[in-house]
């Protein structure tokens, strides 16, 4: 097996070795919080308020005062307090303030009761728990002080995010331009999607698959199509990409076929940092330097090239882009409830179904024939299990590494 695997790139190397050349962009511009769903925050966001920007009831219920509080006497209410319609009459000695949820607190008040917790009669309102200061009420910057970083640099915006910004009245933000990235198939046996085939020939599915996820991941997409296996249109393709884009990501070409070019390009083009991995499936993985861009060359099959792109592309296009917490995805350990046959020698990501047991614990199990081929594994898994380069079959009840998927792969 060492015949086989040596010199070959473990995937946490291949991976460090990436990230350790890649600098975050630099180039932002400034949307309305209204297009900027997917975007990344180019620098911290400050909030210009306090939240909330007054001190105000946390309950329905009554507003007093320590030195008017006497169990035995019930107070009189002077009046009401409602969210936006703040009591502004004055406050007698010995009373209250019916107040509701986000009322402003009329001035002096030491403490809200609430309702439930209070006694009505004609006499007034007799309180039936103890109080201590500050009793139900919430104080002006208690969520968030002026002036406060409410958000860093490098955070996707979505819907935890965007409402934030709302609610402090910032109506535009500043984020990263997005980034560009071309893509391009090659290969004489591909046919675009739609067209009928020839003898011999396949539909070109790694280059849709590759377009929706960078467009999952925001990323503005310039789409060069099937490139033949031609050294002179394979080169033109290189240098149109190189030139419009951030990155630049081929599929096929580049294990060690007769018509395979794209490393005898990229030699002359730019320079390889690294093209075999100890994975499987994906092992003839390309990494390097165009003059003006980076460069990721997918395997051919389908299987390979979704792995790869979701364990190298995905990291180096966060890293680019400041997201320094998502460029690993995230594992558990679940138990594995079936055979799952391996190899030593390469570190596998097979498909895989987690669940959880009667009895709370995880369990996993394969999709069925793990072939690089076989995309209709990722439709019917959740999750991949990752199983360790020199680790042989897996028994029932044997503990396994599990990555759930992401938004990419319909997690």
């Amino acid at each position: 097996m060492e015949l086989f695997t040596a010199g070959l790139l473990s995937l946490e190397d291949a991976r460090s070795r990436m990230l350790a050349q890649i600098s975050p962009l630099r180039d932002s511009e400034t949307v309305a919080i209204t297009a900027a769903a997917g975007r990344i925050t180019a620098e911290a966001v400050v909030s210009p308020l306090d939240v909330p920007p007054f001190a105000n009831s946390a309950m329905d219920g009554y507003a007093l005062r320590a030195a008017d509080f006497n169990r035995d006497h019930p107070l009189t209410v002077a009046g009401k307090a409602f969210a936006g319609a703040p009591y502004q009459g004055e406050w007698p000695a010995g009373s209250c303030i019916r107040i509701m949820t986000g009322a402003a607190l009329p001035p002096g008040t030491d403490a809200v009761v609430m309702q439930e917790q209070t006694e009505s009669s004609d006499q007034g309102i007799r309180i039936l728990a103890p109080i201590r200061q500050g009793l139900n009420i919430r104080l002006a910057g208690e969520d968030i002080r002026q002036g406060a970083s409410v958000l860093a640099a490098g955070v996707r915006l979505g819907a935890a995010e965007l409402p934030l910004l709302a609610s402090l009245g910032i109506a535009t933000v500043r984020v990263l331009r997005k980034l560009r990235v071309a893509v391009f198939s090659t290969g004489d046996e591909l046919q675009p999607v739609g067209e009928p085939l020839a003898a011999g020939q396949i539909y070109d599915t790694n280059r849709f698959a590759v377009h929706l996820m960078l467009d999952a991941l925001g990323c503005e997409v310039l789409d060069l199509g099937i490139i033949k296996d031609d050294p002179g249109a394979l080169r033109a393709a290189f240098q149109q990409a190189n030139a419009a884009a951030d990155v630049v990501i081929s599929s096929g070409g580049v294990s060690v076929g007769e018509a395979d070019y794209t490393k005898q390009i990229l030699d002359e083009l730019g320079e390889i940092s690294f093209w075999k991995l100890a994975m499987k499936p994906g092992k003839p993985f390309a990494f390097g330097r165009l003059p003006d861009s980076w460069f990721c060359g997918l395997p051919g099959n389908p299987v390979s090239a979704a792995v790869t792109f979701y364990q190298l592309v995905q990291p180096l296009l966060a890293c680019l882009t400041g997201q320094q917490g998502e460029a690993l995805p995230a594992r558990m350990r679940a138990r594995a409830s079936e055979v799952l046959k391996k190899t030593p020698g390469r570190l596998d990501f097979q498909r895989g179904v987690f669940s959880r047991t009667t009895e709370g614990d995880l369990q996993v199990r394969s999709t069925g024939h793990q072939g690089s081929h076989v995309f209709s594994s990722f439709s019917q898994a959740n999750c991949f299990i990752v199983l360790e380069r020199e680790r042989a079959t897996v028994q029932p009840g044997e503990w396994v590494e599990i990555e759930p998927f992401n938004a990419l792969l319909g997690g």
